[in-house]
């Protein structure tokens, strides 16, 4: 059940626009205004707070991933992160644009292999969503559009990636595996395209049920190849499910048999927070790194070693990633000093009125060990 939700646009801004607010107004450019500001802000907030808690500074950001789905400028938010946070004019940069809930899976398949391909590597990944392209009224005659008003809010995540760490960097995961697997016959289940009224978008009523029939599947492939057997799936493993709906996780936690705990992280994620699309599945991974420090539990990851995140987009795609979660070496009080999160920020905007208060949600998130391994080029 989602109990809040934070939204970029101010109660009198949208009183004041009412395009943006009817069903089907034509009002494309208004609403990319507020996405091409808001977009680029939020990302470079939740990126000056994961590097503040990396513990280096940003000219040592190597490459700089940005995803989004709400926004589709050139140049992209990605340069404007870029010179907010003072980033060096080499860093390179990849820009992700309409990619859905899946994202933050996509980003960090990408950074792990940048990682791994380029020693010293350090990769900066920032997903930030505004709901500005997709928020409207309801329509009796569109139950899908009334269910993604229901759901949806605004956030921005950001978190570092690199392999070997040096002195100062405390790594929580490691990326030991990742894949992208399509569902068959699912297009439809997620679709969403740009009109002159904004982002418009589609939810098939089954999409939970094709979730919940492939995900089984899914796990064993993944757990394929852990170094070792993971027999247990409530007792060994913790779990990082993309926060999609209640219907998503009731259905992936009944199907694989785990207990209702397990998925605690991300039905926390999507009680405060609603569907923050890319965003999703970082804030649940930081609701399970600080409740797992205020436990004072060996790793970040409820205590246990081996773990999955799974990300569901558009396609239907899935993203799964196997994570080992690293011990905790450091006292728990200047762990929990150096490594605080996630943040809420109180933001004034001239166009509140009395009785509003805008909170804007800016998520920390950890530095991610990977493995690193020789790459080896044949065939040249």
């Amino acid at each position: 059940m989602i109990e809040r939700r934070y939204w970029y646009m101010s109660d009198e801004f949208l009183r004041s626009n009412p395009p943006i607010t009817a069903y089907k107004s034509p009002s494309l450019g208004l609403r990319q205004q507020v996405a091409d500001e808001a977009v680029p802000q939020l990302g470079a907030e939740a990126a000056l707070n994961a590097i503040n808690d990396w513990g280096r500074q940003a000219s040592d950001i190597t490459h700089l991933i940005f995803c989004t789905t709400e926004s589709g400028r050139m140049p992209g938010a990605d340069l404007r992160v870029a010179r907010l946070l003072g980033l060096p004019l080499s860093t390179n940069r990849l820009m992700l644009y309409q990619v859905g809930c899946h994202g933050a899976g996509i980003a960090l398949r990408l950074a792990k292999d940048i990682a791994e391909n380029n020693p010293g590597a350090r990769v900066l990944v920032v997903c930030s969503e505004v709901t500005a392209m997709g928020m409207r009224g309801p329509s009796e005659a569109d139950m899908g559009n009334l269910v993604g008003q229901a759901l949806f809010g605004d956030a921005a995540a950001a978190v570092v990636v690199g392999a070997d760490p040096t002195a100062g960097e405390r790594a929580m995961f490691e990326m030991v595996w990742v894949s992208q697997d399509t569902i068959p016959k699912t297009e439809n289940a997620v679709s969403s395209w740009l009109s002159e009224e904004g982002i418009v978008y589609t939810l098939h009523r089954d999409l939970a049920l094709y979730i919940s029939s492939n995900i089984e599947k899914l796990v064993q492939a993944a757990l394929a190849q852990a170094e070792e057997g993971v027999e247990d799936w409530n007792q060994e493993m913790f779990w990082l499910v993309h926060p999609g709906g209640r219907e998503v996780l009731d259905r992936v936690e009944s199907v694989l048999g785990l207990r209702k705990e397990k998925l605690t992280a991300s039905r926390e994620a999507m009680r405060q927070h609603g569907n923050t699309l890319s965003a999703s599945v970082l804030i649940a991974m930081d609701e399970m790194r600080r409740r797992s420090a205020e436990r004072s539990l060996a790793t970040a990851g409820e205590g246990l070693k081996w773990g999955l995140l799974f990300g569901f987009g558009p396609g239907l795609t899935v993203e799964t990633i196997l994570l080992r979660a690293l011990p905790v070496t450091q006292p728990i009080a200047e762990h929990l000093y150096c490594l605080v999160m996630i943040s809420l920020y109180n933001v004034h905007h001239p166009c509140v009125g009395e009785c509003l208060l805008l909170l804007i949600v800016y998520v920390k998130c950890q530095f991610i060990l990977l493995p690193h391994q020789p790459v080896h080029l044949h065939g040249f």
